[in-house]
């Protein structure tokens, strides 16, 4: 990246459409100069089933942000759910051009280029390559191997495919909201620098992005992304459960989850009175117990916790994993549900805290992620967001040459 390199990054998520545009300021970091989101429940469950609202949203938080920036914006990056994501396991061994020399940016370039080439399966398409570890011709590890004289040198990646429908509808929304799309990321994937502390990002982690509607799940093995996958459960279920058992508003049923927000009946210290003011029964202002408030949210949570590890467990992912890492607006501010995590997986689970987590307004940490994902990506060319549009080609063409732009100097 480039000081004065503008990225734009999108998350589309159950509840809202949020866009972050970052600039690379002198010191190399990324400074954010705008941030925009605007609501949208054009996504349900992971799946698309309103592309007008999310064009409507997307389009507005577009124009939010260009109005705030006096930029013009015509392409950006985007998030993808991880139940759309592959991830295939991929090295090749490459010679040094000249190994009097030692190994160049070029050679590096190069392989990371020839790793991809795998066997693509039907109905996927490649969306991202991301170079992992380096081992040079001796047997050492290295994070760069510019420069080391060594004949040869192998490199590890990870070869990320998409579903192609859900990659051509998100296309397809982009194009009608008028913008371009520079590259697709899975959400975990994104945010794993930002959520996980020094510690965590060498540790076997699972990490657990809980949403309003659906939860992201990313298994990484030190700085190697294992696998991602995602199930239609988020915080919205625990207030939609609250308001059906209760036959209170889903808006009184947000607020007790806020107030009373605890994911183990255990914990109760005491157990007030609650009084329902928009029951529907009867009885009016009718009055329950906050133990069976509690024992609605604490069953939910459970059943989330229960279908993850079942899920990580069929794909022999889960004596692979040290620690779990709760993030997302969905559970985060619901007490103890750590504890209720480690209950039902039986493995240690702790809140996020990533230290630069706390700098970032929750609602714009995936977008933002996002962002500083892009500017950190190594060996690569460039990573601005591109104002000019290229109509005239295929959009799957597009994202393999924009993955080739990432590396060829």
């Amino acid at each position: 990246m480039a000081i004065g390199d503008i990225i734009v990054g999108v998350d589309i998520g159950t509840s809202k459409v949020c866009t972050v545009v970052g600039e690379v300021n002198n010191f190399g970091q990324i400074e954010i100069i705008c941030n925009t989101s605007y609501k949208c429940n054009g996504l349900k469950k992971g799946k698309i089933i309103n592309e007008d609202e999310i064009i409507l949203s997307l389009a507005k938080t577009i124009k939010d942000a260009e109005d705030e920036t006096n930029l013009k914006i015509n392409s950006a990056y985007v998030t993808i759910p991880g139940k759309y994501a592959t991830i295939v396991q991929n090295s090749i061994t490459k010679e040094a051009k000249d190994k009097y020399a030692g190994i160049s940016v070029r050679d590096v370039q190069n392989a990371i280029m020839q790793v991809k080439d795998i066997e693509i399966p039907d109905g996927k398409t490649l969306i991202d390559v991301v170079p992992d570890k380096i081992t040079l011709e001796n047997g050492t590890i290295v994070a760069d191997p510019v420069g080391n004289l060594s004949a040869s040198f192998t490199i590890s990646a990870q070869v990320i495919l998409a579903e192609k429908d859900y990659v051509r509808q998100i296309h397809n929304i982009f194009k009608k909201a008028g913008l371009e799309i520079d590259g697709i990321v899975p959400i975990t994937l994104a945010e794993r620098n930002l959520i996980l502390d020094t510690n965590e990002l060498h540790d076997n982690i699972m990490l657990l992005d809980i949403g309003a509607g659906n939860t992201d799940i990313g298994v990484f093995e030190g700085s190697t992304f294992l696998y991602t996958n995602s199930i239609p459960l988020g915080g919205d279920n625990i207030t939609n459960d609250i308001a059906l058992v209760l036959n209170i508003s889903e808006e009184e049923a947000d607020k007790l989850k806020r107030q009373y927000g605890l994911a183990l009946k255990s914990f109760i210290d005491n157990d007030n009175d609650i009084i329902l003011n928009t029951c529907k029964d009867s009885t009016k202002n009718k009055i329950i117990k906050s133990s069976e408030l509690i024992e609605i949210i604490e069953a939910r949570i459970e059943e989330m916790f229960s279908i993850i590890n079942k899920d990580i467990t069929s794909h022999g992912l889960k004596q692979k994993i040290n620690n779990v890492i709760l993030t997302g607006q969905g559970i985060v501010n619901i007490n103890k549900s750590d504890v209720a995590g480690k209950i039902n997986l039986n493995i240690p689970v702790k809140i996020s805290t990533g230290r630069a987590v706390s700098t970032v307004k929750p609602a714009y940490r995936t977008s933002y992620a996002l962002v500083r994902y892009i500017a950190a990506r190594p060996f690569a060319k460039t990573v601005s967001s591109s104002i000019d549009t290229q109509n005239n080609e295929s959009f799957f063409r597009n994202i393999l040459e924009r993955i080739k732009e990432f590396f060829y100097s």
